[in-house]
């Protein structure tokens, strides 16, 4: 299990993230480097990190399920996401 103090940094990284998407696109498109090096770092798409919704786990994460493979395999084989089964031959 991930700190918490990481899993609410990287929370945080998205809200933000999403509050100046649009103003970032807009500097984009008019050229406006200074304008972007003004907006929060922490605001940049690329500092959010995929973690595991359960467990907040930042290695190994599926992005379709939003979980990380640990706890794919318990859920799978549950039967709890469907159309996941293990495979055999």
């Amino acid at each position: 299990m991930a700190k918490t103090s990481i899993v609410a940094r990287n929370e945080k990284r998205k809200r933000l993230s999403a509050k100046y998407a649009k103003q970032r696109e807009e500097l984009k498109a008019t050229g406006d480097y200074v304008g972007l090096q003004k907006l929060p770092r922490n605001s940049a798409p690329t500092r959010v990190r995929s973690r595991c919704s359960v467990t907040g786990r930042g290695k190994a994460v599926y992005k379709k399920f939003g979980v990380c493979r640990h706890i794919f395999r318990q859920l799978a084989l549950e039967g709890k996401i469907p159309g996941i089964r293990k495979s055999s031959w």
